[in-house]
């Protein structure tokens, strides 16, 4: 599909939702209201306690592992993906979508979150808005792709059809979501400009957590263009190196602590674990300052 014709599919897809919404919400031209647009898609601070659980939920049961992970994220680095919640009455809001991001925050101890409110039951009027701000340019990666996670969330779409109603290629919107996976160190990186959308997507390829973080320690080091990010993923997965990762392959449990390690701590983690339970941690730093700061991490005072 062409340019042209990805815009003129989005603006049938705009043109097809505005008959739908009443005309007080709508410019003498036809378009939504810029002020309506802002206040459905801008992102505002509430405090957690407010937020009552929905309670049609369907998912009861969470992981108690999981969560203790995402909390302790959440301590490093704040939510980054906000809730999703609808006002009701008394000043208090029930929850859309995040109930498991909710309740690792409060296991991390916030007081406040960030979240998207949903302000009208109406479904096109959110849809219309999402797809309005999209078109703005100054929109970061990380902000497009949680803009394509709301559309998934609050209207069921799927990847695919969430393309369609945006004009994109599949792999486009995939690319985006798959941004939501990342550290969460490096989705901030993302999201305040320190590296691009090009650098993202060739660390989405990367499968471990701590050679994400290692390359992203390498591109801030020593501003790596794109390119050379690309350059320095195919060198990491030469055939000796997968050869010899296959033949150290951990089992899932301590590949897990491993990650988790190399997340909370923001560097490169090597961890060995033999048969009679003995191995070792060890931590990669890149200078002096990084050396400061994990020995600040892990607490340890030198005189």
């Amino acid at each position: 599909m062409s340019t042209s014709q990805k815009k003129d599919a989005l603006g049938k897809g705009i043109r097809s939702l505005l008959q739908n919404i009443d005309a007080d919400l709508k410019t003498t031209s036809g378009n939504l209201k810029p002020e309506v647009v802002e206040k459905s898609t801008s992102m505002l601070t509430v405090p957690l306690d407010q937020i009552e659980v929905n309670p049609h939920q369907p998912r009861k049961d969470f992981d108690d592992n999981a969560l203790s992970e995402l909390a302790t994220s959440i301590k490093l680095h704040g939510l980054i993906q906000p809730l999703t919640v609808t006002a009701i009455p008394g000043g208090k809001y029930r929850l859309i979508a995040g109930e498991r991001r909710m309740r690792a925050s409060r296991i991390a101890g916030l007081k406040e979150v960030p979240v998207f409110i949903r302000q009208t039951n109406d479904s096109h009027l959110l849809e219309l808005a999402l797809l309005e701000n999209l078109q703005r340019e100054n929109l970061n990666a990380i902000e497009i792709a949680l803009s394509y996670k709301r559309l998934m969330d609050e209207r069921d779409y799927t990847q695919e059809q969430v393309a369609e109603r945006m004009g994109k290629d599949r792999s486009t919107v995939t690319n985006y979501i798959r941004l939501l996976k990342l550290p969460p160190d490096i989705q901030v990186a993302v999201r305040n400009g320190d590296i691009s959308m090009g650098h993202a997507r060739a660390l989405i390829n990367v499968d471990a957590v701590d050679k994400q973080l290692f390359i992203f320690s390498e591109i801030k080091k020593r501003g790596l263009s794109v390119r050379q990010t690309e350059d320095l993923v195919r060198k990491i997965y030469t055939p000796s190196t997968v050869k010899a990762t296959v033949k150290t392959q951990m089992p899932p449990a301590f590949k897990k602590i491993e990650d988790n390690l190399a997340s909370q701590f923001s560097t490169k983690v090597r961890l060995t674990h033999n048969k009679n339970g003995h191995g070792s941690i060890l931590f990669e730093y890149y200078s002096l300052e990084e050396l400061n700061s994990l020995l600040e991490k892990l607490k340890v005072q030198v005189s």
